[in-house]
């Protein structure tokens, strides 16, 4: 499929989908650019609970190098409707002829657990990391290997035939039904490919597939198990690649000579170990302590960048903390700056009156300090002058009557008198309010 057609179908399936659109269509179309394996797919996933629904799936091979030869490792990545704020789901899909090594990052069932799907951060991961993350991974320990075959009668053919090129293999998946569909890459009739490695108890490592026992009518000694074979080989994009090493190293007595995918070699199984054999040995011991170390590496840089990142957000944090307490300070600032103008100002005011209060030769009458307008203005303050005196007048009369300096009688005939008079004063004081249009 075109990458035309890829982004063709990507933009059918998450629109109307998926939450984040846009996000979601980068970054599969960023996996499908880097890993040409795969294909974007619109399937039904059915999950625990029984509910079904339709989501994005990345369908095909990723290629894994596993002790110097490439096999490409069939695997599906569903997408949640809210990527990427939620981890894929990945599984591996074997052909009919393989079966899943289950370990501690892949289950009997092919699902695939890995820290980098349990650490999964919306801002920070996506799906070519996942998948390098997965490579990396399944170099160490291949998720599947070849289904053994039953040992073949004396006289037939020793070596297996390739897998159909027009009848492709199918296999359960969770959430596709019980038959789900997966279709391994066309290829030509001319294509030979390696097979995938076994379970414990085939062959040693090797580039090139070993044949089967020879038949008990041939010379030498018969062999002490039935003959076997290798499964048919695994093909994927019409490539060819190195098959899969074997886990053991039971090596067959006897001189043989095969030819292998890649060439022609011949070697000679006396028990001796060659220099091809040493070679091997050190590039797998050299490539193992490399990619350790590189895995290291990534996990301590993934580990740092995040406490980066945390370090980074909660100085983001207090920059605008410490932005909004300078602005407030700025304002603060020059509001104070206000004041202080307006208050020298009135100081130097205070000062101007007292130096002409201080010049004055004649000194200061209370009386003709306050002097008024208008003469309705002087009776209202004349009035209010007396109806103050004359309430001091009535408090002291109250003070005196309690201290028995003067008796009752004299008291009630001054505060009538009082009273009458401080009556006249504030009606007065109402009147010339009233005339000069003021409040009160």
């Amino acid at each position: 499929m075109s990458p035309q057609n890829h982004e063709q179908v990507v933009t059918q399936a998450v629109m109307n989908r998926y939450v984040n659109v846009e996000k979601t269509k980068r970054d599969v179309l960023t996996a499908l650019q880097h890993y040409r394996g795969l294909g974007p797919k619109l399937d039904k996933f059915v999950f625990n609970d029984g509910s079904d629904q339709e989501l994005l799936n990345l369908d095909g091979t990723i290629p894994v190098r596993y002790k110097g030869s490439t096999y490409n490792i069939p695997i599906c990545i569903w997408l949640l409707d809210n990527h990427p704020l939620s981890s894929p789901m990945v599984y591996v899909k074997p052909t009919p002829d393989m079966l899943i090594k289950a370990s501690r990052h892949v289950d009997q069932n092919g699902k695939v657990y890995l820290p980098y799907l349990h650490e999964w951060n919306p801002n920070s991961s996506d799906l070519p990391g996942l998948i390098q993350i997965m490579i990396m991974t399944f170099s160490e320990m291949p998720p599947v290997y070849s289904k053994p075959k039953t040992a073949q009668p004396p006289g037939a053919t020793p070596y297996p035939l390739p897998y159909p090129t027009n009848s492709p293999g199918y296999m359960p998946m969770p959430g596709g039904g019980p038959n789900m569909p997966y279709s391994p890459a066309q290829t030509g009739a001319n294509t030979v490919y390696p097979p995938y490695p076994t379970q414990p108890g085939g062959y040693p490592p090797s580039t090139t597939p070993y044949p089967v026992y020879p038949p008990a009518s041939t010379a030498g000694y018969p062999p002490s198990q039935p003959p076997t074979s290798y499964p048919p080989p695994y093909s994927a994009g019409g490539i060819t690649y190195p098959p899969y090493p074997s886990t053991t190293s039971s090596v067959p007595t006897g001189a043989t000579e095969t030819s292998g995918v890649t060439g022609t070699s011949t070697t000679t199984s006396t028990g001796t170990i060659t220099e091809e054999h040493i070679r091997a040995s050190l590039i797998s011991a050299v490539s193992d302590r490399v990619r350790a170390k590189l895995r290291d590496s990534y996990g301590g840089s993934q580990a740092e960048v995040s406490v980066l990142r945390q370090q980074q957000a909660d100085l983001n944090q207090g920059k605008i903390k410490l932005e909004g307490l300078i602005s407030k300070l700025e304002q603060e600032q020059t509001e104070l700056d206000k004041n202080i103008r307006v208050l020298r100002e009135k100081e130097g005011e205070i000062k101007n009156v007292l130096s002409r209060l201080s010049s004055a030769t004649e000194p200061l009458n209370v009386d003709e300090a306050v002097t008024t307008t208008a003469p309705l203005y002087k009776q209202l303050l004349n009035a209010y002058a007396e109806d103050q005196a004359t309430q001091d007048a009535i408090y002291y009369l109250g003070e005196a009557l309690r201290r028995d300096v003067i008796d009752l009688d004299c008291f009630l005939k001054h505060v009538r008198s009082l009273s009458r008079k401080q009556y006249q004063l504030r009606a007065t004081m109402i009147k010339c309010r009233a005339k000069g249009n003021m409040a009160g």
